[in-house]
């Protein structure tokens, strides 16, 4: 070839040596040749979930979610404890509260009927974040693949690198730093809480004696509050259900980011964003209210972003043929 072709392609090579791993090698079709129908599998195992379970598309997300905080992106979160593994599904964060593994079981089972031994649960959990939002009326994006599975779980992790509802804003914002994301990240993820389900010991702590204060979280607004109190009585059941988005409670949408200005966030993690005085997420909620477009612009950068977060690319990791637990065990 001219010399000038080879100067390029050896450019390009050392350009792809000089990114950042996880960008290199995870790619939008991964899977082309060796399993070109995944996202339509996926997404139809989804849709047939939503059928019997509303819930099902904020569930999916947020195993994602808490899955990439921990030790990456490596469906750590999917394996179920055993001799050799302390399972995150147990950790604080995770237990009798994370949920949608039946989903992940079934959709694993359609891949493996249709391409054996190719697609990982890593990338199963990415997949299926996409196809809960976009199923939902939010934005619909090209997922990055080529994720492997872990070999090992990490619930000492899981107890301290997943945010918390109860956490202030400066902890949380910490807790994204340090999976390299930023503020913008941490506003337009928390936007995921436009649809799905908490359980009211997630928020109680707002409703009665606040901070030990006696009354309830003045950021609170109180119609609102009354309607909350209603579902979680003070001595009632701890698991009972709230919509995160009281307004649009199955759409995923931006009035998450209106509510925070009418002081309906339910949990103190959502509501900080908005009531925390000076804070940058102030502006962020309401350019994200006043633009749908925008938010979910940015959303959908940020679970690119997050799907990030150190996955297991190459020879490192595994495809496990169940996603409860590591091959041969």
């Amino acid at each position: 070839p001219p010399p000038s072709t080879s100067f390029f392609s050896v450019a390009i090579v050392l350009l792809g040596m000089m990114l950042p791993q996880s960008k290199a090698q995870l790619s939008a079709t991964f899977y082309a040749n060796t399993c070109p129908n995944v996202s339509s599998i996926v997404s139809n195992v989804v849709q047939q979930a939503f059928l019997s379970d509303s819930r099902i598309g904020a569930s999916l997300i947020r195993l994602h979610f808490h899955d990439c905080f921990v030790d990456g992106c490596d469906a750590s979160i999917l394996l179920d404890n055993s001799s050799s593994i302390l399972s995150e599904k147990l950790a604080a964060p995770n237990v009798n509260s994370i949920r949608g593994f039946g989903v992940v079981d079934s959709i694993k089972t359609a891949l493996e009927s249709s391409c054996p031994g190719v697609v990982t649960c890593a990338d199963i959990l990415a997949l299926a974040a996409e196809s809960s939002v976009s199923q939902s009326g939010g934005p619909s994006w090209s997922v990055l693949l080529g994720r492997g599975d872990s070999l090992t779980a990490n619930q000492a992790g899981a107890n301290t690198s997943i945010p918390s509802p109860f956490e202030g804003l400066s902890n949380i914002t910490a807790k994204f730093s340090a999976v390299g994301l930023n503020t913008n990240d941490l506003v337009a993820l928390l936007g995921a809480h436009t649809f799905g389900r908490a359980q009211c010991r997630t928020f109680s702590n707002r409703l009665y004696n606040f901070s030990n204060t006696g009354s309830p979280d003045p950021t609170l607004n109180t119609t609102y509050l009354t309607t909350l109190q209603q579902i979680c009585p003070q001595n009632g059941s701890g698991t009972a259900l709230a919509n995160l988005d009281p307004t649009t409670s199955d759409t995923f949408d931006n009035n998450y980011f209106t509510n925070l200005q009418n002081n309906q966030g339910l949990l103190q993690s959502d509501q900080e964003l908005f009531s925390t005085s000076g804070a940058a997420t102030v502006t962020l909620v309401n350019n994200f209210s006043s633009n749908q477009t925008a938010f979910f612009q940015s959303f959908v950068q940020s679970i690119i972003n997050m799907g990030n977060i150190s996955p297991l690319t190459g020879s490192s990791g595994e495809i496990r043929s169940d996603c409860k637990k590591v091959n041969g065990s």
